[in-house]
């Protein structure tokens, strides 16, 4: 969940096994929650920060461990095109750590360089919207003008037979803690194991 609206994807645990054990950790620990996104480069990529420097919230001891973990390259055959969910990282091909990005567009330059992990399912709306706002160059960067905040994430198996119910009991769950969140501030994920999906 964020403030500009919904994002839900799913996983590819059959790519991208680690990456995708990593990041399905670091949502269910909370830790993309006052996160944003710091890249939004219409038609190429909205990239969410990585979550030690992106929080606008402090992270706790369990979250701080996770979140400093790197995953080693899953390189795949998937192609990057829009809605693939892709890992930033540095030169090194395995210092991937919590920073991703959405693909806006189709880019197969990336093809073969980053792991690729999931796609996003629903909330291409939201997409639309994150790149249409003002945005400044900053180096090779294109950073919105305002902050896109994450303001909660969470969780659901897409083989439940009640995943709508649950979806609904979590939103609703989410709507009265609007005082909690505004002092942790979150992404909402939507993220459902093996075949899940991950609202933010």
């Amino acid at each position: 969940m964020t403030n500009h609206g919904d994002i839900e994807f799913g996983f590819y645990p059959g790519v991208a096994p680690k990456t995708v054990d990593h990041i399905f950790k670091l949502v269910r620990l909370g830790c993309y929650n006052t996160n944003h996104f710091f890249r939004v480069d219409k038609g190429f990529v909205a990239q969410v920060a990585d979550v030690v420097g992106g929080r606008s919230a402090p992270l706790n001891e369990e979250q701080r461990e996770e979140a400093e973990k790197t995953v080693v390259g899953e390189f795949s055959d998937v192609k990057h095109v829009r809605g693939i969910l892709s890992m930033g990282r540095y030169s090194d091909p395995n210092s991937g750590s919590s920073s991703f990005s959405m693909l806006l567009g189709d880019a197969p330059h990336l093809d073969g360089q980053y792991a690729i992990f999931g796609k996003v399912t629903k909330g291409d709306e939201t997409l639309r919207k994150l790149e249409e706002l003002p945005t400044r160059r900053e180096g090779i960067f294109v950073m919105p003008m305002e902050r896109i905040t994450i303001l909660s994430s969470y969780f659901y198996d897409t083989k439940m037979e009640t995943c709508e119910q649950e979806k609904s009991i979590l939103k609703r769950r989410l709507a009265a803690s609007a005082i909690e969140v505004e002092r942790q501030v979150v992404l909402p994920f939507f993220c459902c194991p093996p075949s899940f999906g991950l609202i933010l």
